[in-house]
C-alpha cells in the first residue's frame, strides 16, 4: 500500500502524463483496475485495495456510480433497516472478493472515488442492487430520504 502523500504524487504524475486522454474521457480514468474489497461501508460504498501496477496497491473508498443506498445512520427506523439490508447485500455480493473498477473519477468527498464496479463474473454491482430494489438511481444533487 502506498502512503497517501506518495499516492497523491503518483496521481499527479498520471494526470500530467495522461491529462489530455483523461480530459477527453470526461476526467475519468477508464480502467479497468483490479481491486480486492477490504470492507463494505454501506450499501453503495466500500474500501478496496486497488492494484495500480505489479507490487503496488492503493487503499481507497469506492462509491458506486449511479446509485444511492438508504442511510444506516438515519433518524428514521425504516431507513436504518433498509440501509443495513443494502449493506448486507453488497457484503454478500463483493465482500472480500476481487472486483473490476472502471470509469474512475473524483467524488465530492476527499479520498473517495466514484466508479463503475463489476464482479469477477462481470456482473454490474449497481445494476445488481437496483434490480433487487436495494438502492435507488442517483445522478447527484440532494438525495431523497427513504422515509419521505
Amino acid at each position: 500500500m502506498l502512503p497517501q502523500p506518495l499516492f497523491h504524487a503518483l496521481l499527479a504524475v498520471v494526470l500530467v502524463a495522461f491529462g489530455d486522454t483523461l480530459a477527453i474521457a470526461g476526467d475519468l480514468f477508464p480502467g479497468p483496475v483490479e481491486a480486492r474489497v477490504v470492507r463494505v461501508i454501506d450499501g453503495d460504498t466500500f474500501v478496496a485495495e486497488a492494484h495500480v501496477w505489479p507490487g503496488q496497491t492503493v487503499t481507497v473508498s469506492v462509491r458506486l456510480r449511479g446509485v444511492d443506498a438508504p442511510e444506516i445512520r438515519s433518524r428514521c427506523e425504516r431507513e436504518k433497516i433498509a440501509g443495513k439490508t443494502s449493506r448486507s447485500a453488497l457484503e454478500r455480493l463483493i465482500g472480500g472478493a476481487t472486483v473490476q473498477i472502471r470509469n474512475i473519477g473524483g467524488d465530492k468527498y476527499y479520498g473517495r472515488v466514484l466508479a463503475d464496479v463489476t464482479t469477477q463474473e462481470g456482473e454490474g454491482v449497481a445494476d445488481h442492487l437496483l434490480g433487487r430494489a436495494l438502492v435507488r438511481t442517483y445522478s447527484g444533487g440532494k438525495r431523497k430520504s427513504a422515509c419521505g
